[in-house]
Formats: C-alpha cells, sequence, structure tokens
C-alpha cells in the first residue's frame, strides 16, 4: 500500500512529551501535523493547551489550531469534517500525515463512527435551545425521559451539550437513544482504505508529576489567569466544554475568589493528574497494548526510533 494511504497516530497523555516528538516525526518525513486537541480548536485558548508556538507552527505545517472563537460551540462531529477534508488535501499533495494529540473522544473520530445520519432541522435546535434556556438542565432530562420511555440514558447529566444534542437527535430521527446506538454500531469504519499506525505516550506517575508540575508553573508564569481573562470578555462563559477544561477552571475559580493564588497551582495538578488517568483508561480500552510507549524519567526517545502498532 502507497504511503499516502497511511495515517500515524502519535497520542499520548499530558505532558508525556507528545509535541516534540511529534515535531520531529513530521520533519524526517516531510509531513504535516493534524492536531487532535477538542481545545486548540480555540482562538485565544494557548497557555491552556499548551498549544504549538508560532516557531513550531513554522517548522512543520499544523492544522486543526484556532478553528473557532471561544464563544462558539465545537463538536466531535464537526472535527471528523475538518479532519476528513485535511486528510484528503495532505494525501493529495502527497504528504504523510501525523495525527498528535490526546482528546480521546476525537482520536475514536478516526477509528470508529461518530456521526450518524440524523436530520437535526435549525427549527428543532431552536426548540431544545429554549428547553435549556427556561427549564435547564431538568427540562432537558425530563424531555428525554419522555421519548426515552424511561429507559436508561447513559449520558453525563451535568453536560447541557450532550443533552442538548441528544435530544436534538431524538428529535430528528423519532427514535429513542438505544435504537438511535444500535443503528450507529451498525455503520462502517472511517477511513477504511488507510493502514493506522499508531502510539500512545505515558510515563511513570512520578516522571508525570514532576513534568506536569513544570508545565504548570510555566503556564501560571506566562499569564493564564490574564488570557482566562480576555476569554472571559469573548463569551468563555458560554461555552460550558472549554470553561470547565483543566487549567482554564481553576483559573476562572481564583478569579472568582473561590481559590486562593497559591492553591491555583496544586488545583491545576491535581485536575491535571486525573486527567491523565482518564486519558490512560480510554488508551488502554482503543489502543493496542503494544502500541503503547512507556518513557522512563528523563528518558529520551529519537523519532526514527519509533516503532509503530497497527491500529483497528
Amino acid at each position: 500500500m502507497e504511503e499516502d494511504q497511511t495515517l500515524h497516530f502519535l497520542a499520548g497523555v499530558t505532558a508525556s512529551g507528545k509535541s516534540e516528538l511529534a515535531l520531529e516525526w513530521a520533519e524526517n518525513h516531510k509531513g504535516e501535523i493534524l492536531s487532535c486537541d477538542s481545545i486548540a480548536i480555540y482562538r485565544g485558548m494557548d497557555l491552556g493547551s499548551a498549544k504549538p508556538t508560532p516557531e513550531e507552527r513554522m517548522r512543520v505545517p499544523h492544522h486543526g489550531l484556532d478553528l473557532v472563537e471561544v464563544s462558539e460551540g465545537y463538536d466531535v462531529s464537526r472535527y471528523e469534517r475538518y479532519a476528513q477534508q485535511v486528510v484528503n488535501e495532505v494525501c493529495a499533495r502527497g504528504r504523510a500525515l501525523l495525527v498528535a494529540g490526546g482528546s480521546g473522544f476525537y482520536l475514536q473520530s478516526f477509528f470508529e463512527p461518530i456521526i450518524d445520519e440524523v436530520d437535526v432541522t435549525d427549527e428543532i435546535r431552536i426548540q431544545v435551545a429554549e428547553i435549556h434556556k427556561e427549564r435547564g438542565l431538568s427540562g432537558l432530562i425530563e424531555r428525554l425521559n419522555e421519548l426515552n420511555e424511561a429507559e436508561p440514558l447513559g449520558l453525563d447529566e451535568q453536560n447541557p451539550q450532550r443533552l442538548q444534542r441528544a435530544l436534538e437527535r431524538c428529535l430528528g430521527s423519532g427514535m429513542k437513544l438505544s435504537e438511535l446506538r444500535s443503528r450507529f454500531h451498525a455503520l462502517p469504519a472511517p477511513y477504511p482504505s488507510f493502514r493506522k499506525q499508531c502510539i500512545w505516550l505515558d510515563r511513570t506517575d512520578e516522571d508525570l508529576a514532576r513534568r506536569i508540575e513544570a508545565r504548570t508553573k510555566v503556564m501560571i508564569g506566562k499569564g493564564l489567569i490574564e488570557e482566562t481573562e480576555t476569554l472571559l470578555d469573548q463569551g468563555f462563559l458560554s461555552n460550558h466544554s472549554a470553561l470547565n477544561s483543566v487549567g482554564y477552571r481553576e483559573a476562572h475559580a481564583f478569579l472568582r475568589n473561590e481559590i486562593s493564588r497559591s492553591d491555583l497551582l496544586p488545583s491545576i495538578c491535581t485536575s491535571t493528574r486525573q486527567l491523565v488517568a482518564k486519558q490512560r483508561k480510554w488508551f488502554r480500552k482503543r489502543f493496542p497494548p503494544e502500541a503503547r510507549l512507556q518513557l522512563e524519567a528523563n528518558s529520551f526517545v529519537r523519532a526514527d526510533q519509533l516503532k509503530w502498532c497497527s491500529g483497528s
């Protein structure tokens, strides 16, 4: 199979060292990088997402960064469509493409279907938005329970965006969530003509804790609080998912006098370690065991030493 029919995935937990390794690999292979980070898509969310610097973007073409304003909602279905366009364009140029990041649901869109064919009209979106505005989360949950005949919803009931999308799909299809899931699981896998080569980076808990603390100190020192203030002026409060991402959630709590300045660093570090635990769980479930690359403290691996594993 031709090289332009291969997708490479360099994934891993937060602070494991993905970014520099991805840059080196892409430079060596005259390739491009597609970010798979659900926060880096937002303009202005630079420090908290550890977004590649302008200098790094000059070294290698990057995609998936700064796609929308922070006030604008963005979900995995939009990312899937965007990624497909990037894959087509990069392959048409005869370039290698490296997908790099740690957002599990976004990564999943390359391996499993994440979009069905439900037609959600603007009228339905407005209707659901009105329910949320007038009755809040409880109104969304109540309407979903009615349509699903008291079947378990299987949703994060504290996430308004997930609840709204689920209600829109039920109304748009006339089906229950269980029926939608059954139909969804029968869809074909994405990118069927591509080989998928995977690695996910990990480190020991002790090493990650040191790296997370050092990284967080840099973020705060460079102006994470000030960046959060600017984002609040740009409509941050309307974007539940972005506002509650690690780092920004704690900076926002500080600005609201809910935590002290001295608590900011340990709070972010604790949240980041909790995120790492969730990421590990996702990778262990979704990626082959042999795709895991465990790096020791102060260890170094070159891009040409990477041993790729075939992904499904």
